[in-house]
């Protein structure tokens, strides 16, 4: 979308728009326009977001089951090598924050690691570039970095929550759990005061209990979202001159270089809070 027969804000509102796919006032099902996005409601589909984390996660099971079947004790290619490198990276945080005994913890911190890594490296594309594509082919929105939606953020958030509540009681049964929410940290021996610390003890710990997905999926929506409205922003500063435009280029590419350890550091942190947060369920007080 040319900058030059819109406004700033226009521009800025085009690209933050997702494609969405809902039911209409009227009744009928189809995408939605910028006035027609809020009637949706809840059971809207946010499409591109769902195609951009459905293909990278799709290219990432692909390049590393490639990477198993092709791997060799020999000399090994430098694809072999990369993965190998994750694997071991993702094993050794394994080791260091997780206690207990499960096979799942591994693969998922992976899963995630990768993945959020790979929709974190859409916002290195040129914000112009895919919607001015979709454009071509009719598609008016199109948003391609994922992670800038909190209905996916959030999504990746409570399946791990749903995680480490399962995990918490199959571990410590729903005795020992609801122990867990009710019984610290403010603890008695006189049984009238126990009593009395139970409620006050729930509403602290299940505040905490509930603050952990939403702050794992805020943490990266926020990040991830102010850095591409950056990359916006820069992008607006081309159509303001040839001086203006050329010192958008050096800021875009220092910001570029900068946002490399952004995304790496937030594919991180979501994977060792999810790890921390899988060990915190295996361990009983």
């Amino acid at each position: 979308m040319s900058a030059e027969t819109i406004t700033s804000s226009e521009y800025i509102r085009h690209h933050l728009t997702n494609l969405t796919f809902g039911r209409h006032a009227d009744g009928h099902w189809g995408f939605a326009s910028t006035d027609t996005i809020e009637e949706m409601g809840f059971w809207a589909i946010h499409v591109d977001t769902m195609f951009w984390s459905l293909l990278l996660g799709a290219l990432f099971v692909f390049l590393f089951s490639r990477a198993a079947k092709s791997a060799t004790v020999g000399v090994p290619s430098g694809m072999q090598n990369f993965v190998e490198w994750i694997v071991e990276f993702i094993n050794d945080s394994v080791r260091g924050s997780f206690s207990g005994k499960n096979d799942l913890v591994a693969p998922l911190a992976m899963t995630i690691f990768v993945w959020i890594f790979l929709m974190n490296l859409m916002d290195l594309v040129p914000v112009d570039v895919i919607p001015t594509l979709a454009q071509m082919v009719g598609i008016h929105y199109m948003k391609v970095v994922a992670t800038t939606d909190p209905n996916a953020t959030f999504g990746m958030a409570i399946g791990i929550f749903i995680l480490t509540l399962y995990y918490s009681i199959k571990i410590k049964g729903i005795g020992g759990f609801m122990g867990e929410l009710t019984l610290q940290p403010f603890e008695a021996k006189n049984p009238l005061l126990k009593l009395l610390f139970i409620p006050i003890n729930f509403l602290l710990e299940f505040v905490s209990l509930i603050a952990r997905p939403i702050s794992l999926s805020l943490r990266l929506f926020g990040n991830m979202y102010a850095g591409e409205m950056i990359f916006i922003l820069i992008a607006i500063m081309y159509s303001t001159g040839i001086g203006m435009g050329l010192f958008a280029g050096g800021l875009q590419f220092v910001w570029a270089v900068f946002h490399i350890l952004i995304i790496t550091l937030q594919a991180f942190i979501f994977m060792t809070l999810t790890i921390v947060y899988m060990d915190m369920a295996h361990n009983e007080h």
